[in-house]
């Protein structure tokens, strides 16, 4: 595995770089002191991941990611001093295309290498086409749940792809939302607030046992699948795959034991997963969606589910949100 440094921090550089060597099957590809450079390098040479830094001169992380997106599609690992304290540039840069972060390892640290090595290998095994295989506002405690689901699956990319749908959507809407982001489990308390306060729908991470509700939205937390089982929502670790949560085991436990009318959205992202559990939708009798190529930053889950013929509408980002609600508005057969 070739991977790409991105730091303007020479200290940086020789830390990742040790990492780098000291790891079987791993390579540098090259490294680069700022986003410019970087993005330049990709057009000479693109690696199988990059290792990219947020704060750095002449061309920052994020504007960086974005252009290399639109030039040379390569999966990026945001690597920052500190992530945690720097929650809204972490999600404008998977907004732009970044799969996932992770803080810098201390000099020393052998819990912060392997945490940043396993990152490394999720994040290429979820832009691989084979990756993944069968195998706070308070909420409103509806008694009842709802009878129509939108079931929505994003990747990288997905946090501002979320922000543009869940801001359109009226506050009266009809239909639950279930939403899985790939996402690092430190992140999705902070991702699920962020799109909290930009949205007129309460958002928050889904809880073990509940029905979702009309005109709620909730979020799978990272580090688990999140299924349907009687119609309720279920936390688990089977199958065990290279990521979780998977779009494919939400959707397809959704057509056993979810509501009885279903939407399938695919938003961008790298890989695959989603393609098979929106194909299984689809010849299920529900509506499928996927984003078009034009207003996606990472073409690949929805091109999947394009290509596979699972999605029986393509649609740019800023119609999915009115095609969402007139769905929600049909009288339940």
């Amino acid at each position: 595995m070739r991977v790409a440094i991105v730091n303007d921090s020479p200290t940086a550089i020789a830390l990742l770089r040790e990492v780098i060597t000291a790891e079987e099957g791993f390579s540098e590809a090259w490294a680069a002191v700022d986003g410019a450079e970087a993005v330049q390098k990709c057009r000479d040479d693109l690696p199988d991941i990059i290792l990219m830094d947020l704060v750095m001169p002449v061309l920052g992380g994020v504007e960086a990611i974005r252009q290399i997106m639109r030039e040379t599609p390569c999966p990026i690992l945001v690597v920052t001093g500190t992530v945690e304290g720097n929650v809204s540039a972490v999600f404008e840069a998977m907004g732009a295309g970044a799969v996932d972060a992770v803080a810098t390892p201390a000099f020393g640290s052998s819990d912060g290498r392997r945490s940043l090595v396993e990152k490394i290998r999720a994040v290429v095994s979820i832009a691989a086409p084979s990756s993944i295989e069968r195998r706070g506002r308070p909420a409103r405690r509806n008694e009842k749940g709802a009878d129509a689901c939108v079931l929505i699956g994003a990747s990288a990319g997905g946090p501002a792809a979320l922000m543009t749908i869940l801001q359109q959507l009226p506050a009266t809407l009809r239909a639950a939302v279930v939403i899985v982001q790939h996402i690092d489990v430190r992140f999705d308390c902070e991702l699920a607030s962020w799109l909290d306060a930009r949205s007129q729908l309460p958002v928050r991470l889904a809880e073990d046992g509940e029905e979702p509700a009309q005109g709620e939205v909730v979020i799978a937390k990272g580090g688990c699948h999140l299924t349907f089982n009687h119609r309720r929502l279920r936390y688990t670790s089977v199958p065990d795959i290279s990521y979780q949560p998977s779009v494919d085991v939400l959707f397809e436990s959704a057509i056993a034991h979810g509501p009885a009318r279903l939407m399938g959205v695919i938003l961008t992202g790298m890989g695959r997963d989603g393609a098979r559990g929106l194909m299984c939708l689809r010849t299920s009798g529900h509506l499928t969606v996927a984003q078009d190529e034009a207003t996606a930053a990472i073409y690949g889950m929805p091109r999947a589910a394009a290509e596979s013929g699972a999605a029986r509408e393509i649609l740019p980002l800023d119609r999915i949100a009115s095609r969402i609600e007139a769905w929600s508005n049909l009288p339940i057969p």
